[in-house]
C-alpha cells in the first residue's frame, strides 16, 4: 500500500467523521470507552483545519439503550490544495457498544461508523470498526487507548489501513482540563496534538487543539452539548 493511499484515507476520514478518528469528543481524536446514558442526548460541533483542508461538522447522538450510542453527523470541506478548490460535503453515522463501564478503573467498549463524502470527483466512502478502552485514575485523569481497521473506497480505488491512538485527559481546575495525544494509521508517522477543554456550564463545553505531524500542521475548535 502507497503512503499517498494510506494518506488519503486520513484525509477522506476527517471529511466524513469531523476529522481523522473524530468521533472523539472535540478537542480529541482518540475516542473515549464511554456512552451516554439511556435517555440522553449531545450535540457537537467542530471546524478544523488541516493543512489545506478547512472543514466543519455537526453531530447529533443520543442513547436509545444503556451502553448504547448512536450518532448522525453531516460535514463540509473545502480542499485548497487543488485548484480550483474542491468542494465536497459528507454524511455519517455512528454506533458506540460500552457494556463495561466504570466511574473508575478500566473501561472498554467498540464502535463502528460509515460515512459517505460527495465530492466533484465522486463519492468516497469509509467504515471503520475500532475497540475503546479508558481507564479513569482517583485523581481525575484519564488515559484512553483506540485501535482499529478503517477502509476507504474511491473511484477507482480501494485503501485500507490500522488505525491507532493513545490520549490523555489532565485537569488543570474546576471544569477545565488539558488534553495530551497521539494517533496514526499504519504506513504513516504518528499525528501528536495538545488542546484545552472548558465546561461553561453543566454539559455544555468549549475547547481547541493544535496538533502536528506527517509534514503539516492541523487545528480545531469545536464545543459539545449534552443533556
Amino acid at each position: 500500500m502507497c503512503r499517498k493511499a494510506i494518506s488519503r484515507l486520513g484525509v477522506a476520514s476527517a471529511m466524513l467523521l469531523a476529522a481523522a478518528y473524530a468521533y472523539a469528543e472535540s478537542p480529541m481524536n482518540v475516542d473515549d470507552a464511554g456512552a451516554l446514558d439511556k435517555g440522553g442526548m449531545k450535540i457537537e460541533g467542530v471546524w478544523q483545519k488541516d493543512d489545506k483542508h478547512i472543514s466543519g461538522a455537526l453531530l447529533f447522538g443520543f442513547s436509545p439503550v444503556d451502553h448504547l450510542e448512536i450518532e448522525l453527523g453531516a460535514t463540509r470541506d473545502n480542499d485548497m490544495s487543488a485548484n480550483p478548490a474542491i468542494k465536497s460535503h459528507g454524511f455519517g453515522v455512528g454506533l458506540k457498544w460500552v457494556p463495561y463501564q466504570n466511574e473508575l478503573g478500566w473501561s472498554l467498549g467498540a464502535r463502528f461508523d460509515y460515512g459517505q463524502n460527495l465530492a466533484e470527483i465522486g463519492t468516497e466512502h469509509v467504515y471503520e470498526l475500532a475497540g475503546l478502552a479508558s481507564f479513569r485514575f482517583e485523581n481525575g485523569h484519564v488515559l484512553h487507548m483506540n485501535a482499529g481497521r478503517a477502509h476507504l473506497e474511491t473511484p477507482g480505488e480501494h485503501v485500507t489501513a490500522w488505525t491507532w491512538g493513545a490520549g490523555y485527559e489532565l485537569p488543570l481546575a474546576q471544569g477545565l482540563q488539558v488534553t495530551a495525544e497521539i494517533f496514526g494509521e499504519g504506513g504513516s508517522g504518528p499525528d501528536k496534538a495538545i488542546g484545552l477543554r472548558h465546561e461553561i456550564f453543566d454539559g455544555f463545553k468549549v475547547s481547541a487543539a493544535i496538533g502536528q505531524g506527517n509534514d503539516r500542521s492541523f487545528g480545531q475548535a469545536g464545543f459539545a452539548w449534552e443533556f
